[in-house]
């Protein structure tokens, strides 16, 4: 079983915390490009002290469809994760990999842990 990081949790996230939810779906044919491309952000973003949660997933059933579940403080911070050179790059990749871009929801974490 995986430790939690040091400084992160349930008790790190406030009310109002800004999460997002995201999904990008690979051209057919370009999902293992996709998935090379994006499994370094897991690292990257989980490392900026202003992310609280971040976690890549993949459809088992199917391949090439990512979701992205995400906590930032707020929406501030999650704007300056956007910004970062690392989720530009990404970004700039997706129109050779991805059908249709990023679906992203934006939502209230309505009840913090520490509660």
């Amino acid at each position: 079983m995986a430790q939690e990081e040091p400084g992160r949790g349930y008790s790190q996230i406030a009310e109002g915390a800004y999460s997002i939810v995201a999904e990008v779906r690979a051209k057919p044919g370009r999902e293992a490009e996709l998935r090379a491309a994006t499994l370094p952000l897991v690292e990257l973003v989980r490392s900026d002290p202003k992310n609280l949660v971040y976690f890549l997933q993949e459809n088992r059933a199917a391949p090439g469809h990512f979701i992205f579940y995400e906590i930032f403080a707020n929406q501030a911070d999650f704007e300056a994760h956007n910004a970062m050179p690392y989720v530009q790059e990404w970004f700039a990749r997706l129109p050779e990999l991805a059908d249709g871009g990023v679906r992203v929801m934006r939502m209230e974490i309505l009840s913090g842990a520490g509660k």
